[in-house]
């Protein structure tokens, strides 16, 4: 009899997040890039660096920031928007290594739901000055 294969849509887009930060900290690539969606279309672009597109470019990308060790990021502030196929995450990321007084840390994540659960499709952190905000909301408009 043959085997009914099972999707994984188990899980949540939150859960997905927890795991990245988690795989960040731990310094653990090959359970980081099991977060991606298997599209090649997926994009990553880190503080003040180039857009990187597809596997093999966020791969390496990963491999050199992590050869020295976990990153020690902790997401806070999390804003979601999202309806059944998607989810947009933004967030401030506090990093015990780069902590600095006049600028800190803010990420988007945008996951999908596919037929293996919900996976990253976007990561786009950029640095915005000054100090944590204690309010989530924004004042600017554009």
């Amino acid at each position: 009899m043959p085997t009914k294969r099972v999707k994984q849509l188990n899980g949540s887009a939150a859960e997905t997040e927890v795991a990245f930060y988690d795989a960040l900290n731990r310094a653990d690539l090959d359970a980081l890039m099991a977060l991606w969606a298997e599209d090649d279309e997926i994009v990553c672009i880190h503080p003040g660096g180039p857009r990187l597109i597809g596997h093999a470019a966020i791969r390496a990308s990963w491999a050199a920031i992590l050869e020295h060790g976990g990153l020690h990021i902790v997401p806070i502030q999390l804003h979601e928007t999202h309806n059944l196929m998607s989810s947009v995450h933004t967030v401030v990321e506090i990093s015990s290594v780069a902590q600095q007084d006049d600028i800190h840390l803010l990420a988007s994540n945008v996951y999908v739901k596919t037929p293996r659960g919900w996976r990253i499709v976007l990561h786009h952190v950029s640095i915005a000055p000054g100090p944590v905000p204690t309010e989530a909301r924004s004042q600017i408009l554009h």
